[in-house]
């Protein structure tokens, strides 16, 4: 089994590696280490100290922020404790009608907004899209999962969390 370097990693989550060793990288089974050099390559990126615990997308990672678990942007905004919708604390642009569906669909059919409206997800310090949904109007806004973090590192990575002080 190949073992990577943290500046490999780093290479391939900037997307500078080329194709041909990205594809043998991803391909590959993954080397113990491989998540904590992930994440330690996501910590240089951000401008915080808070530990980040789990990436939930290219610019949103949960942390532990003191004694608290919190779902932070990259920028270091907080959306609040993990376990809740960090969606629902999120600026949400709704495209409803034709006129806002055009805007990013400006030379297709668009979906018919009585059936169907894009929600878009922003951090309201940084305007980073964090997500994109298409549903029904009128349906909830989704909560994609709550991991279990503590499973997690004990069962999968091997290295228990330490307990939060909120329970989580």
């Amino acid at each position: 089994m190949s073992s990577y370097s943290k500046e490999v990693i780093a290479d391939l989550v900037a997307g500078t590696l080329p194709w041909p060793q990205t594809r043998r990288i991803m391909s590959a089974y993954k080397d113990d280490d491989r998540f904590f050099k992930y994440v330690a390559v996501l910590q240089d990126r951000v401008g915080w100290s808070d530990p980040i615990l789990l990436p939930v997308g290219d610019h949103l990672f949960i942390c532990q922020s003191g004694g608290e678990r919190v779902t932070k942007c990259e920028c270091g905004h907080f959306f609040g404790d993990y376990r809740k919708n960090w969606k629902l604390k999120a600026a949400i642009i709704v495209r409803d009608t034709e006129e806002s569906l055009r805007e990013i669909y400006p030379n297709s059919d668009l979906p018919d907004p009585e059936w169907m409206e894009i929600r878009e997800f922003i951090c309201p310090e940084c305007g980073t899209l964090h997500e994109v949904e298409a549903a029904a109007p009128g349906y909830p806004i989704v909560h994609d999962f709550e991991p279990d973090l503590e499973g997690f590192y004990r069962d999968w990575l091997g290295k228990p969390l330490e307990p939060s002080n909120k329970g989580g």
